[in-house]
């Protein structure tokens, strides 16, 4: 991109600004495969909707990333909601995966986390996500309906489900039926 350093090219700024966000986890370590972790993320991102003034368009969690397409409500910014859920849902997962009994994996996450926080001096113990977001402003209906329908295909082009709409960590379940485990707000192009 021509004008724009990697370290602007990728900010929040826009405050009113429609954003498509992806963020992984450290190493792009697949945590997602418990029903139980998935549902801290969801719980975490209604939490966001209710109290923090997340506006969400469409959404998606994959094994081992979530991608949003989301703005901030009035008086809100969205850098400061999506930090408060990363920060959140780190402590939260990292505390579900060490009291799992049946967690398989329990060491080797643990160890990943404890390695990606030891070499960032914003971590006191552990990382679980990886420190960027990639947001990226919706300009046009154009631009936005495309990452919606990135979004909503990520499962099928990944082979976990044939059409969009099957997969229930989606807002693909809300644009098909109108339920789905998080309310979105319809993008109406």
């Amino acid at each position: 991109m021509l004008g724009k350093s990697m370290s602007t090219q990728y900010k929040f700024h826009n405050p009113e600004g429609l954003y498509f966000i992806s963020f992984a986890t450290v190493g792009w370590v697949d945590v997602f495969t418990r029903v139980q972790y998935k549902e801290i993320f969801v719980e975490s991102v209604r939490h966001c909707q209710q109290n923090k003034g997340l506006e969400l368009f469409g959404w998606c969690l994959m094994t081992n990333h979530a991608h949003l397409l989301a703005r901030a409500k009035e008086g809100h910014k969205l850098n400061d909601i999506i930090r408060d859920l990363k920060k959140y849902t780190s402590r939260q997962l990292i505390r579900a995966i060490e009291q799992h009994p049946q967690e398989s994996r329990k060491e080797w996450l643990l160890s990943m986390f404890g390695n990606a926080g030891a070499y960032n001096p914003n971590n006191t113990k552990n990382q679980f996500w990886r420190q960027d977001n990639h947001p990226v402003e919706c300009f046009t209906a154009e631009v936005t309906q495309q990452k919606l329908d990135y979004i909503h295909n990520n499962p099928v082009e990944q082979g976990i489900v044939q059409f969009p709409e099957q997969y229930i960590y989606s807002s693909a379940v809300n644009y098909a039926d109108g339920m789905g485990l998080l309310d979105v707000e319809r993008i109406g192009y």
